[in-house]
């Protein structure tokens, strides 16, 4: 497969390659936000110097209570510097991060790409958005569609997210390109993991959930590590491709004691050593001996029953159920002449929302039919 997404003119890096119906570049689901903003107490007034004074002179006689009258005159007579005109100059920095100023503030980012759509929204208790997607398309030689797909639902800062949705495709693809076919789940493996070692070189803060769809020669190769799910209609019956990694999960629970970790319930929500409510993501480096960034992995051919994929974010999931969300965007999506899945994504979320979800919510919908013969 074509490793064209490492190039800086690729569309996954272009913003102006993206379809026109596209409101933001398909690598920020939500925007991007590296902190959220800290209330600050003004600094402590320093005193003043005057930068003229020589080494050897006191600084103090700046000060309007003079001792002599033959010392303020001094000061007086002082002329001052001439003004430096400072040249304001272009950066020239391309197109590196040709986003709003205030992308933290959007409040829904909505993208309709070839052969996938999707919707993210801002949780109304949310400050920042902390969602990200990233999509990458390209035609192989045999007219079959080669793809990948990812949504990342960050925690405590969109770092980790925005991180992933800009390395972790790639680095799951350039580990394809060295393995046979009977290698895939071994190569999204060292994707995810090289992703989350290069995170942690950063020394930043938060993490991310993942989940990821690679399309190859008509086999979907689906991923997880955290609590995004992927769900599949087939036939139109919901079926879920990933397992939500929460440490309420016994086996999950059971990895973390024996590393010395503890799971305990806090108001209703089973988190590790008191703090993350999710057991495997990108980052979390001060919880990295339990919060582990290996991803579980489903491998199926894509058969004509497949439909469509969801992918989408636990902001969605915790108000909708996976087959009440295939009902919902069937008739948008199969079986009709002018297909809607951007309209269906909306609705998805909609629904969400009227059901009490305050979270931020991502879900992409992507049409399995266009990447087969």
């Amino acid at each position: 497969m074509p490793c064209a997404i490492a190039i800086t003119n690729s569309p996954i890096f272009s913003p102006s390659q993206q379809t026109p119906k596209s409101l933001i570049s398909p690598f920020f689901c939500k925007p991007s936000s590296l902190q959220s903003p800290v209330n600050r107490s003004p600094a402590p007034a320093l005193p003043f110097y005057n930068r003229n004074l020589r080494e050897d002179e006191d600084p103090t006689v700046c000060s309007t209570s003079s001792s002599s009258s033959s010392s303020a005159a001094a000061i007086l007579k002082r002329k001052r510097p001439a003004r430096i005109s400072v040249p304001i100059v272009s950066l020239g920095l391309g197109h590196v991060g040709q986003t709003p100023r205030d992308e933290s503030r959007l409040d829904e980012v909505e993208v309709e790409g070839e052969g996938y759509s999707v919707y993210c929204k801002r949780g109304k208790k949310r400050g920042d958005m902390e969602d990200r997607y990233s999509a990458i398309v390209d035609d192989a030689k045999n007219n079959s569609k080669q793809a990948f797909f990812g949504v990342f639902d960050g925690h405590g800062g969109a770092k980790a997210a925005d991180f992933a949705a800009k390395n972790l495709g790639r680095n799951i693809i350039n580990e394809v390109a060295l393995r046979s076919e009977e290698g895939l789940e071994e190569a999204v493996r060292e994707g995810y993991l090289t992703t989350d070692a290069e995170f942690l070189k950063l020394n930043a803060n938060g993490g991310s959930c993942c989940v990821t769809a690679l399309v190859q020669n008509g086999e979907l190769i689906v991923s997880n590590a955290g609590d995004c799910r992927a769900v599949m209609s087939r036939g139109g019956v919901a079926e879920a491709l990933t397992v939500d990694h929460r440490p309420s999960r016994q086996d999950e629970m059971e990895r973390i004691q024996r590393l010395g970790g503890y799971v305990d319930c806090c108001r209703g929500v089973w988190r590790i050593q008191g703090s993350l409510a999710v057991s495997r993501g990108i980052g979390d480096s001060c919880l990295k001996r339990w919060v582990i960034a290996e991803p579980q992995t489903k491998i199926l051919t894509i058969e004509p029953d497949c439909e469509f994929l969801i992918l989408a974010s636990d902001g969605l999931w915790e108000k909708v159920t996976n087959q009440e969300a295939v009902e919902l965007l069937r008739p948008f999506c199969v079986g009709v002449d002018n297909l809607q899945p951007l309209s269906a994504c909306k609705n998805l979320v909609d629904l969400a929302l009227t059901r009490g979800s305050a979270d931020d919510i991502t879900a992409m919908v992507i049409q399995l039919g266009q990447f087969v013969q």
